[in-house]
Order: C-alpha cells, then structure tokens, then sequence
C-alpha cells in the first residue's frame, strides 16, 4: 500500500514543500492542505493514514510557538485529530510542528491522556535565533519513525527549541521511554567546533515520542537534511570515500525518517 500523507498548512508554517517532497521520493503520495480546506470538509484527515505538521513560524509566534494554530486545530478539528491517532497511523511534528503538538498535548499524552499540555519549548538559552546542525542519539526502541537509526545529523533553525519539563513528568519520559532523541557532540558538532545541545533543553532533548511510539515530535529538521549534498561537510566526505572506493551516498540521514513511516504501512501488505 503506499501511503497517503497530509502535510498541514497555513497562517506562516513554510516548509511544506520540502516535507511534501520527502515523502513523496521515499514512494509515499502527500498532499499539501490548508487547515481551513480541513475545517470546511474539502478533505478528511481519516483518509491519510500519516499527518506531518511541518516547521515554520505559525502566526507569526505571536501568541507563543505553535500556540494559535493548536488552537484552531482545538476549536475546529479535535474530535478527528482524535479518532485519527486512536488508529494505527503515524503523526510527525518537525520545529513549529512540535510546538503544535505540546500545545495540543498529543505529546507527551501520557496513559493516552491527549489534550492537557505537560511540556513547554521555550525561548533559547541564548536568547537567539539559532540555525545550525546538529548530531542525534536516538534514544527509544518503540518509535517507527526512528527504525534502524543510532545517530545522525540534521539541522536546527528555532528560537524556542529549549524543553521545559515538571521533575515528575521527566522521570515519566525516561521511564516510559518516550525520550526520542538527544542532542549530542559527535561528528558534526566537532567538525563545525559547536556545542552539543544549540537551547539549552533539559536532557539535552531534541525529540520525544507519545507512549504507542507512533507520534513523534522533533526540533531538528529531517527535511532540510535529505541529500548528502546538503551536509555541511559533504565535499570533504565525498573525497574521503572516493579515495578508500567507498560508494558516496545520494540521500542525506533525514531521509530515513520519512522513508520508515512509509515503509511502515508497506511492511502491512
């Protein structure tokens, strides 16, 4: 079966394209659909079996990251936001997404207790907007988007990526395993001479997943790392492989997140 993808948007996310185009190389078929068009019943989100809720700047931020447009999301589309990850379907929230999703408390939604916000991302320790890659330790076995990964390097690009959470609710995470991903000093951070966590999250937390695995929300951008060629280092890499006859690789490690959620409805038939 290949899979049916909504990729949100309207009212400022901007990367729809790039995540449209992901899931789309990786054998998926996505459209991209303003919120409104969902509102006014042109589409039906029970007909997609993922939903990708892309980065961007929702509103402007006006209102707080992903807050107004979890709002409209709550007041017009709850009850099928619902049912649909009541099913087993994939749900995705990358930068602004994963603000939307806190906001909506689909994560981290523990027992399944959607709706009531446990976590905040929050403005970035250094008060900046920061745009850089990061590297990644993937740090629980139940997600479905993060099969087969260990580590690997994405960028960021936020200016309100730092987790906050209760004392009780991070031993929850950790207990359950819904710690996603962790930020890291490995091979891309010695190589650009950076820190490891770019916010100062908690945990140094880049990503956590809802207690079925199947929701996952992340800082970093998958969709703006899915070439090789758009490695920061990639021309110094590619010399390194010719010379040891190492096959020099076409897609980037963000490609596997979107190549799993497809191929996790493809391993059904």
């Amino acid at each position: 079966m290949r899979p049916k993808i909504l990729v949100f948007s309207g009212y400022g996310f901007n990367c729809e394209e790039e995540t449209k185009y992901a899931f789309d190389w990786v054998g998926g078929k996505a459209d991209i659909v303003h919120i409104n068009d969902l509102i006014g019943g042109d589409y039906k989100l029970n007909n997609y079996q993922i939903i990708a809720f892309p980065g961007g700047f929702a509103y402007g931020d006006d209102t707080g990251s992903g807050n107004a447009y979890a709002l409209k999301i709550k007041n017009h589309l709850w009850k099928d936001l619902l049912s649909f990850i009541k099913q087993d379907k994939l749900v995705i929230g990358i930068c602004n997404g994963f603000q939307v999703l806190v906001n909506l408390g689909l994560l981290p939604g523990f027992k399944n207790e959607y709706g009531i916000r446990k976590i905040g991302l929050m403005p970035n320790k250094s008060a900046r907007y920061v745009v850089r890659f990061v590297d990644l330790k993937v740090e629980t076995d139940k997600s479905p988007w993060l099969t087969g990964l260990k580590r690997f390097s994405i960028p960021v690009a936020n200016g309100e990526g730092r987790l906050c959470i209760a004392r009780e609710n991070l031993k929850l995470l950790i207990q359950k395993k819904m710690i996603a991903l962790r930020y890291v000093k490995g091979e891309m951070c010695k190589y650009l001479n950076l820190p490891a966590n770019p916010n100062g999250s908690v945990e140094d937390i880049a990503g956590i997943c809802d207690e079925t695995g199947r929701i996952l929300g992340l800082m970093p951008h998958p969709e703006r790392a899915m070439f090789f060629t758009q490695l920061p280092n990639w021309s110094l890499v590619k010399e390194q492989y010719k010379r040891i006859g190492k096959e020099i690789p076409k897609e980037g490690p963000g490609m596997k997140l979107f190549r799993n959620s497809v191929e996790y409805f493809e391993n059904k038939k």
